[in-house]
């Protein structure tokens, strides 16, 4: 029985690994295309029918381009960060059910790595301890813009991931349990009984936090487009530049993933949709979402992002707990 669980939690592993690794490079191929689209140009056109093999172009490009590290860099550190922020963003999947359990073959796979009972907590911690990828990526390049970068990094991922623990706080209250399957399970009666309706403002703040924490425009500071360098990248080629960009969108993931459980009704049926399409649904929709926002809204400075944390999400983050508070108790 234990050799059997061993078996089947690697196999799971290997599965989130590869498939999510996979999406990560078919989302730039998507976020290409949608920004083509709302900005009137046509994307990648040239590398297959309407650019579909665009993305084998750039893996290729990734795994052949020569990959060397700065003279006086602190290599080790400098070789190291790219594999904290993939590792990391991987390691917070193995707490997120992904779908309802189904059987194949006579056997029940239940399609979540390690069922934690404060799965919420897991994600959270693990996800935070990312910002070290960029942040010692910054510190260990020989290079100014790149230290200025991993700066950015500090200062919007700490304050974010403030944001997005308090706004988490009052739903965590009202399931009483921190267990991402049991948010979902909370939520099994329906669309009436999804959280969002009684906690609009927490779902605000957790998205608005989830941009941040994902490095998305417009909260992009972490590796600004708009400048010449590339923040705390820019001494980084190759793969090592390529397991920054993975991790970044299987965080994407991992936060739509969560904004689904605790907010939309997870993987409960949806009227005639079965469970498993719904979730995959309210994905897709969220990364669209947050897809578009990029090709809607201008980036912001670093001053504007701390003065919206501080003093206008945090502030509402503890008057929703506070809130929620009063009306459980009366």
């Amino acid at each position: 029985m234990e050799t059997g669980f061993i078996i089947e939690t690697i196999v799971k592993a290997v599965v989130v690994l590869a498939v999510f690794s996979a999406l990560a490079g078919f989302t730039t191929y998507i976020e290409r295309k949608v920004l083509a689209f709302m900005q009137r140009r046509l994307g990648p056109m040239n590398v297959g029918p309407h650019g579909v093999l665009q993305l084998a172009a750039d893996g290729i490009k990734l795994f052949t381009k020569e990959d060397f590290v700065p003279q006086n860099a602190a290599k080790p550190v400098f070789m190291i960060a790219p594999i904290i922020t993939a590792a990391t963003a991987f390691i917070a999947m193995t707490a997120v059910p992904f779908f309802p359990e189904f059987e194949l073959f006579g056997y029940t796979v239940r399609p979540i790595i390690s069922d934690v009972n404060v799965g919420v907590l897991f994600v959270m911690g693990v996800a935070s301890v990312g910002l070290y990828g960029p942040l010692l990526a910054g510190m260990s390049s020989a290079n100014k813009w790149s230290l200025l970068g991993g700066a950015r990094t500090a200062i919007q991922l700490l304050s974010y991931e403030v944001v997005s623990g308090l706004a988490l706080l009052a739903p965590l209250m009202l399931v009483g349990s921190l267990s991402l399957i049991d948010i979902n399970n909370y939520q099994s009666e329906g669309v009436s009984s999804w959280i969002v309706w009684t906690q609009p403002l927490a779902f605000i703040l957790f998205v608005i936090a989830g941009f941040a924490e994902t490095n998305r425009t417009p909260f992009d500071l972490l590796e600004h487009e708009a400048e010449i360098v590339a923040g705390y990248a820019t001494e980084y080629s190759g793969m090592r530049w390529g397991m920054f960009f993975i991790g970044e969108y299987a965080n994407l993931f991992t936060i739509c993933f969560l904004i689904s459980l605790i907010f939309l009704g997870g993987f409960n049926d949806l009227w005639f949709i079965p469970g498993g399409l719904a979730i995959v649904l309210k994905v897709m929709f969220l990364i669209f979402f947050f897809l578009w926002t990029r090709a809607s809204w201008p980036h912001i400075r670093p001053d504007q992002l701390m003065w919206l944390c501080w003093k206008i999400l945090m502030p509402l983050a503890v008057v929703n707990i506070l809130i929620t508070g009063f009306v459980m108790m009366f």
